[in-house]
């Protein structure tokens, strides 16, 4: 185009006269107009272009806006499952109660010699394995299922599911079955005996759950299922018509006191702690008020007495991965949050007129040192008790008092295997003074596993 004006100029500067010139003028303007004309064309088609790029980016740009819009409605979920293989090969010296021979829990040492027969027994089991599954749901929101393998109750001696941990929360807010808060769970020690400790405070409860973090603290507040243990003590056997206040025709019935007499839990336990977390370890405190409600079925006769403890327990560090861990319990009737042993209502007199409900004061101590070698083995080590201020109402066969004392040296030849060996002692006191002990030798193999996260988005 600027070539052909400047060929137009060379015509027009060349023409011999003025009507050339002026046809040649003429032809320069009408090219211009042409060639602007082209330029307007150009432009408008530029700006179309431009308009299209725009309306592209902002669709682009919106959906890109919805898409981050739904993932930040969407939490993200994650779930891992995870557990361990436990597998242990025990030889009991004495005997104990054989619903319960693949651990030493003090309650069911006997205190006659031969009563579950000759001394010396060779045990295996698997009853400690264990499979759970947690996760998250957002930040928000947390879970966790565990079950093992150690029947009780009406599976006692069995290996059985038994459900460990059903606990849900959202923000400060858990509901479900969880260790309770008036326990603290890390005292617990480095062993491989399954009971352990006597004297600590040990119990997951269903309960519901309200915490506030206080920087790397934590306070937290709890109702939780009030499950009273209740005894009749030495009038189990006594018939129900030689009760104070027998029911009008009882003689046509042979219920005993044991039949008649049962707890009556119409308000949940509430717990309060407090938690101190720092490089020291930490330190725990903890209070538990209770209802111990209690009735007779025959007339209708109820009542109920106050129960309440104080659990103060720490974990304290002391040089490389070592740690003690101590735990002093006291109260009156707490028995059934105890590990073993613990009863909370009992008759507070032997007369039988005069007897009535009372709450049964208990002491439980904890001491325990966990030392690391090196990172492939470790030793752990201590000493625990349970002491209930008994009744003169209660039965002389019932328990008063156990202690136990394990030491253990444990190898980890690869991060996600355990064995070892230990060696236990245990005792139990009755009210009666009779006494009755216990030692044998536990080795455990141990596998843990760990999926990771499984899911998650």
């Amino acid at each position: 185009m600027f070539a052909a004006v400047l060929c137009l100029c060379s015509d027009f500067t060349w023409a011999s006269s003025d009507s050339e010139r002026i046809r040649a003028l003429e032809m320069l303007v009408e090219q211009q107009q042409k060639m602007l004309e082209n330029m307007n064309i150009e432009l408008q088609r530029l700006k179309a272009g431009e308009a299209a790029i725009v309306e592209d980016i902002v669709i682009v740009d919106e959906t890109i806006t919805e898409s981050v819009t739904e993932q930040k409605a969407k939490p993200d979920f994650s779930m891992e499952v995870y557990g361990f293989v436990r597998a242990d090969a025990i030889y009991d010296f004495k005997r104990v109660d054989p619903d319960w021979n693949d651990t030493l829990r003090v309650s069911t040492i006997p205190t006659k010699s031969g009563t579950y027969g000759n001394d010396g027994e060779s045990i295996f089991s698997v009853r400690q394995s264990r499979l759970g599954v947690k996760g998250d749901y957002g930040p928000d929101v947390t879970y966790l299922l565990e079950a093992e393998l150690f029947g009780v109750g009406g599976d006692q001696g069995q290996t059985t599911p038994r459900l460990r941990h059903a606990w849900a929360t959202y923000k400060n807010f858990g509901m479900g079955q969880t260790w309770s808060n008036f326990m603290d769970p890390g005292v617990f020690p480095n062993t491989i005996d399954y009971w352990g400790p006597t004297g600590m405070v040990f119990y997951r409860n269903q309960q519901a759950r309200y915490s506030i973090p206080l920087g790397p603290d934590m306070l937290s507040f709890s109702l939780e299922d009030p499950n009273t243990s209740f005894t009749v003590g030495r009038f189990r056997n006594v018939k129900a018509c030689d009760l104070p206040n027998p029911e009008p025709g009882c003689a046509s019935t042979d219920s005993t006191a044991a039949d008649i007499f049962q707890a009556h839990n119409d308000l949940p336990d509430f717990t309060a702690s407090y938690q101190k977390n720092g490089d020291f370890g930490h330190y725990k405190l903890a209070g538990i008020v209770r209802k111990l409600g209690y009735e007779r079925l025959d007339n209708g006769d109820d009542g109920y007495k106050v129960g309440w403890g104080i659990n103060a327990s720490t974990v304290l560090n002391t040089w490389g991965q070592d740690n003690v861990k101590l735990e002093a319990v006291y109260g009156e009737g707490v028995g059934n949050y105890m590990n073993d042993g613990g009863v909370d209502i009992a008759p507070d007199s032997a007369d039988l007129d005069s007897a009535k409900a009372g709450t049964v004061p208990i002491l439980g101590i904890v001491a325990y040192y966990d030392h690391y070698w090196n990172e492939r083995w470790s030793t752990s080590f201590g000493w625990s008790m349970t002491d209930l201020n008994t009744d003169d109402g209660q039965a002389g066969n019932e328990f008063e008092k156990g202690q136990i004392a394990q030491i253990n040296l444990l190898h980890y030849p690869l991060d996600n295997v355990m064995m070892g060996g230990e060696f236990i002692w245990g005792q139990r006191e009755n009210i009666d003074g009779n006494k009755g002990s216990d030692y044998r030798v536990q080795f455990s193999l141990q596998v843990n596993f760990d999926s990771g996260n499984l899911f998650a988005r």
